[in-house]
């Protein structure tokens, strides 16, 4: 018996998240839901975006499925707390961040592969290192004492070393070893030719050479698999010309969130993409990249949702239930019966969801079914 943790959180997440539930009824698998409260409505009555029960939660499940998660600016966060938790010093840290830094959760994966009709077969993934890089949390205002004679720049002295904000980027051989290694052995187990490293070292010079170096040690071990660097703007150019030449791209955290998003572009939209997100024994999946309250997308996130479900499945241990989702999907989007805006049609979520669990229940016999088969075989030869 397997435990879920479903954490709805706010704006569209509830309304996907109950939309798409009811597969696992369908199913009939061993698995145990619980729901947890996580997101604005929890700091704004108590300045803790995860509540101390749901915390608890998360370290006793198997896996968390997280909705949509509102996040705001200082400002703002500080102005919509109750009144009597304003003015006591109160700082918001995103849900997702401290899930990251407190549960380890390093490695963030979005796989990419053709599903729109008309696209020429492609399949490859993005691979982000989640725990440092240049959103690892050291920004702030102004340059201390004891970094003034380091910190130089022009511009710094026509404006003062308090009118600044300054970033840093942190990579270590710790961090870098564990992503990239964990690059080469998900491209060993799914067959993927190739891995990717994606940076800037003619720019950041040394943390770029102090990456690289990692990366070819690693490398080295994995002679089978073919080995590249390449500028990150390039790989941006090639994913959109020619998505086909790759096959696992993994980054740092910028770099990572920003190609895992263009990847999703490529795919169809983030209506389609998935991100989970890995930690040495957990494993947390969130279709969002964003809270949005708009009904359009909820809408397009409806997909996301149940291919996320998906892999869950799969990590789990339920490899052919997994593929009933995901081919449900497919041939959703396939057939063009029921499409939302995004894709051409005017469905709404339920009536999406609803067609996506209505292929997964005939399944079984399907002849569509098993045309579809076919193409999901010849997509992943592909």
């Amino acid at each position: 018996m397997k435990k879920v943790l479903v954490l709805p959180g706010d704006g569209v997440g509830a309304e996907v998240c109950h939309a798409a539930l009811p597969v696992f009824t369908l199913l009939n698998l061993p698995i145990t839901l619980e729901f947890a409260q996580i997101g604005w409505q929890c700091w704004q009555q108590s300045a803790q975006p995860i509540p101390a029960q749901t915390w608890e939660k998360i370290t006793q499940s198997d896996a968390v499925l997280l909705g949509a998660i509102t996040s705001k600016g200082k400002q703002d966060a500080e102005a919509e707390l109750t009144p009597a938790l304003q003015g006591q010093g109160h700082k918001y840290v995103s849900p997702l961040i401290e899930m990251r830094q407190k549960l380890e959760l390093f490695a963030n994966v979005r796989p990419v592969y053709s599903i729109k009709p008309g696209q020429r077969p492609f399949r490859c993934v993005v691979l982000r290192e989640n725990t440092e890089g240049l959103y690892c949390g050291l920004d702030r205002r102004g340059i201390p004492e004891e970094y003034r004679s380091w910190v130089t720049h022009t511009n710094i002295d026509r404006s003062g070393h308090q009118d600044v904000a300054m970033s840093v980027r942190i990579v270590t051989r710790f961090g870098m070893a564990r992503i990239i290694r964990y690059a080469f052995e998900y491209a060993k187990t799914n067959n993927y030719p190739s891995v990717t490293y994606a940076d800037k070292p003619n720019v950041l010079r040394e943390s770029g050479q102090f990456a690289s170096d990692i990366f070819w040690e690693i490398a080295a071990e994995y002679p089978d698999i073919h080995a590249e660097i390449h500028n990150a703007d390039a790989v941006a150019l090639w994913l959109v010309q020619r998505p086909e030449r790759f096959g696992v791209i993994v980054a740092e955290n910028m770099y990572g969130d920003i190609l895992s998003d263009l990847a999703a572009g490529v795919m169809g939209g983030l209506g389609i993409a998935l991100a989970p997100t890995l930690a040495p024994r957990r494993l947390i999946l969130n279709p969002f990249t964003a809270a949005r309250r708009a009904w359009r997308i909820g809408v397009k996130r409806i997909r996301a949702m149940f291919l996320t479900i998906g892999l869950m499945l799969e990590h789990l241990g339920f490899g052919n239930e997994a593929e009933k989702v995901k081919r449900a999907v497919t041939w959703v989007i396939q057939s063009g019966d029921t499409l939302t805006y995004d894709l051409g049609g005017n469905a709404t979520t339920q009536q999406m969801a609803d067609k996506i669990l209505e292929y997964i229940q005939n399944a079984e016999g399907n002849e569509q079914g098993n045309v579809l088969a076919g193409l999901v075989e010849d997509l992943a030869e592909a």
